[in-house]
């Protein structure tokens, strides 16, 4: 693409400027406890949460990718843009909860609930699915998205971005993420806003965009029967995915921690799932815009993932280029910057504070400093490994998720909805679940040389969404038989961590911590995933 000019390049210094700007504000206010560093002092607002929600979903390799679902013809996948309801499940069913049990990170709600091993296995678990896969695919698709819009070496973009990511992330902890990401997500909605619109123009509007690549093609639903995607694995799955992602994952949860108390966090993820909502417009729509121009001979582009950049090349004008690629960058330095606290969160909450405890605040901040150095250095040794298999990959990570999903939604819904499941039952679904997962993994990459018809290779043959949700209910099948073949958990130990044991002061205080227009609200980001689960049924 490399067609940027010296306006665009004006518009991309201008945001450089403000984004360290806003960071060196926030490095300027001294953090003194592991509190300030890591929840940004528990005192942000419904507004920057929400923003630092989206922003953080929302990658570069997001932007691109989702533009290339439209472009190409999967857009069944569309149903994973519609997880605003799922957002909202985060503020209204799970938050209340790590409120009151006053955590830094999931795996302390998991130790809280369950016990020290589980909290042990979901960090270390934790700690290297992350490096392996959202430090390094978030940097690897960072440096093709520079390279293409700067022209400028894959390395150089890569390291340029993740050490200047790096910096203000290592200097002024998760204060500097959110601030920065409320600004980052508005760049981003109105860049790629903008192109929709300009390219919606250039097609000549949305009834001649139907026209020509035909109603069909904006059919989400595929029938029960379909090989890729089929409708009821597909709804199933990508829900259990979604939970586990936006209410159980600390990439996400960390941002709503931060909350002054529970009723902003829960206005944070209705304002965040109003912008859930916004990437099947803004994001998917330019990918099928660029199909239409396409197949009318106006736009040239060879693969999918192609289309949002040719498009931004095509339709918008000088100045206008540079605001969309400072929203790439915004959303790669968004999802870079949240992974790498998070990361230095469970490294130094979960792992260096159980193992000295004694520690004073000031060395558990140097040692959350020199974890996100080592989760940078880590993320870019990673990415030769992943230029090798990149393609394969790429594609390949969006299914491993749903072999991650299933144990960790399955003991954190049974977690907070049942009194009965137990630590060894957490523990024996957890071990098993890796087990099962790392299992479909090696099955589906050897499939080629097992028998037809035998047992392995049907389990690595099976839609991967089909075995996800199957996956799910055998995790949740080994909680709660095990937790039945051993003892019940204390009633006192739980107080406060399940539904069926709040006590009354408990349901007031829930009462107290929202009102009419939050409940009007979310009932409208519901309605809104309805219409659009109706609106894209081919038509």
């Amino acid at each position: 693409m490399g067609t940027l000019d010296v306006l665009d390049y004006i518009v991309l210094g201008l945001y450089f400027l403000i984004i360290f700007g806003i960071a060196a504000w926030v490095i300027s206010q001294k953090q003194k406890t592991t509190e300030d560093y890591f929840l940004a002092g528990r005192n942000v607002g419904w507004f920057i949460v929400g923003a630092s929600i989206f922003a953080s979903n929302i990658g570069s390799e997001h932007v691109v990718g989702l533009a290339g679902t439209g472009a190409s013809d999967r857009l069944p996948l569309l149903i994973y843009e519609l997880h605003a309801w799922v957002v909202l499940m985060l503020g209204w069913v799970f938050l209340p909860f790590y409120a009151r049990a006053g955590v830094f990170t999931m795996p302390e709600f998991l130790e809280k609930r369950y016990g020290p091993n589980a909290r042990w296995f979901l960090s270390i678990f934790s700690l290297i699915a992350y490096v392996l896969t959202k430090v390094s695919v978030t940097v690897y698709a960072g440096g093709i998205v520079i390279s293409t819009l700067l022209g400028i070496d894959f390395w150089v973009g890569a390291l340029a971005t993740v050490v200047l990511t790096g910096l203000y992330t290592v200097l002024g902890g998760m204060k500097a993420v959110v601030y920065t990401e409320a600004l980052q997500a508005v760049v981003l909605i109105f860049g790629a806003g903008l192109l929709t619109i300009l390219g919606l123009n250039a097609v000549g509007g949305w009834t001649e965009l139907k026209a020509t690549v035909g109603p069909e093609y904006f059919d989400m639903w595929r029938p029960a029967t379909d090989p890729d995607f089929p409708w009821p694995s597909l709804v199933f799955t990508s829900s259990i995915v979604g939970i586990w992602y936006w209410c159980t994952d600390q990439y996400i949860v960390q941002r709503v921690l931060t909350a002054r108390n529970v009723t902003e966090g829960r206005r944070g993820t209705i304002f965040g799932g109003f912008m859930k909502l916004l990437p099947v417009f803004i994001f998917l729509m330019p990918g099928v815009i660029a199909l239409a121009l396409k197949m009318k001979g106006e736009l040239m582009w060879e693969s999918p993932d192609q289309a949002f950049p040719a498009l931004m090349s095509a339709v918008l004008p000088s100045g206008l280029r540079g605001l969309v690629a400072a929203g790439l960058l915004a959303a790669l330095m968004s999802s870079l910057a949240s992974v790498f606290n998070s990361c230095a969160t469970l490294f130094t909450v979960d792992i260096y504070k159980k193992l000295y405890p004694q520690a004073p605040e000031n060395k558990l901040l140097s040692v959350g400093r020199i974890a996100t150095l080592i989760v940078v250095v880590a993320g870019i040794a990673w990415i030769p490994v992943m230029q090798n298999i990149s393609g394969v990959l790429y594609e390949y990570l969006q299914a491993v998720q749903a072999y991650i999903a299933p144990p960790i939604a399955a003991i954190f819904l049974l977690g907070i909805f049942s009194r009965r499941v137990n630590a060894q039952g957490a523990m024996a679904t957890l071990v098993m679940g890796l087990l099962i997962g790392a299992t479909r993994i090696v099955l589906e990459l050897s499939k080629e040389s097992l028998t037809p018809g035998t047992f392995l290779h049907t389990v690595g043959d099976t839609n991967f969404l089909t075995f996800a949700a199957w996956f799910f209910f055998v995790s949740v099948i080994i909680a709660v038989g095990v937790s039945l073949l051993s003892e019940v958990p204390s009633f006192e130990k739980l107080k406060g961590l399940t539904f069926f044991s709040l006590t009354e002061e408990h349901r007031k205080e829930n009462r107290s911590s929202y009102n009419m227009w939050d409940v009007a609200a979310s009932l409208v980001v519901l309605a809104i995933v309805v219409f659009v689960m109706l609106w894209f049924n081919g038509t």
